[in-house]
């Protein structure tokens, strides 16, 4: 799933982003109604709402979800980054909520995201949480999603909260492994992309335009990321970013 935004900016494939993106993944189902799922995948920059937390750089991302057949879940994802010395070489994420059919094409996910950042060099307090909601929709091949997601005031925030609203757009080919995906978010508050490049605004957008094949467990795409505000080389430069992932 995500960030990050999250903190200094604290987003996955994700996004790739909440939706808390995180890739398919596959799924191991005992008689308890209990299922396991992992994922792990390498990309060429992490970026969360269209700012690089890796610094321009690879990152190593993955995860695992507990989740039961009545809609419940819990996991855990992670990531490298590059947040220097108050937010350390790596994001830890704690989520759980519930998913589920509203009808045959239209479905929901309800849930509250916990963004870690394992260090203490500075004594900053950097982690924070961030309850989430989406609707998802499908028509034919499309898929589209839309979703909310609101910090509320904490320390780690600087005293001021979040709220992130976003639509993910996706549509398979028929008859190919291919799709295509769209992505366009809203932040307003301190985690908003001119804010966090230095300016005044605390308000901004982010998008994406990409394409994926999957092969049985595997998956690869590419998608180009902007944001708005000031470009700064590795950070909210417009870039085009390649990800690699496996589910298991």
């Amino acid at each position: 799933m995500l960030t990050s935004f999250r903190g200094l900016m604290a987003v996955s494939l994700a996004a790739a982003g909440l939706s808390i993106a995180t890739p398919a993944m596959a799924q191991s189902e005992d008689d308890s109604g209990f299922s396991v799922s992992a994922n792990a995948a390498l990309t060429t920059d992490y970026r969360f709402r269209g700012v690089s937390l890796s610094g321009g750089d690879p990152a190593v991302q993955g995860g695992f979800d507990v989740a039961h057949d009545s809609g419940f879940y819990i996991g855990t994802w992670a990531s490298s980054i590059d947040g220097g010395p108050s937010f350390g070489e790596l994001e830890f994420d704690i989520y759980a909520g519930w998913s589920g059919n509203l009808t045959d094409a239209v479905s929901v996910d309800i849930g509250v995201l916990y963004y870690i950042y394992p260090t203490e060099e500075l004594g900053l307090d950097t982690d924070y949480i961030e309850p989430y909601a989406s609707i998802s929709t499908s028509f034919g091949p499309a898929e589209a999603t839309f979703g909310v997601a609101y910090a509320p005031e904490q320390d780690s925030l600087g005293g001021d909260d979040n709220l992130y609203l976003y639509t993910d757009l996706g549509v398979g080919i028929p008859d190919t492994p291919f799709t295509l995906t769209g992505h366009l978010g809203y932040t307003d508050g301190a985690l908003a992309p001119p804010l966090l490049a230095g300016t005044a605004d605390d308000t901004g957008l982010d998008w994406s335009i990409g394409a994926s094949v999957a092969q049985g467990n595997f998956e690869v795409g590419v998608a180009y990321i902007g944001v708005e505000g000031p470009s700064i080389d590795g950070f909210t430069d417009d870039a085009i970013v390649g990800t690699i992932a496996a589910s298991f």
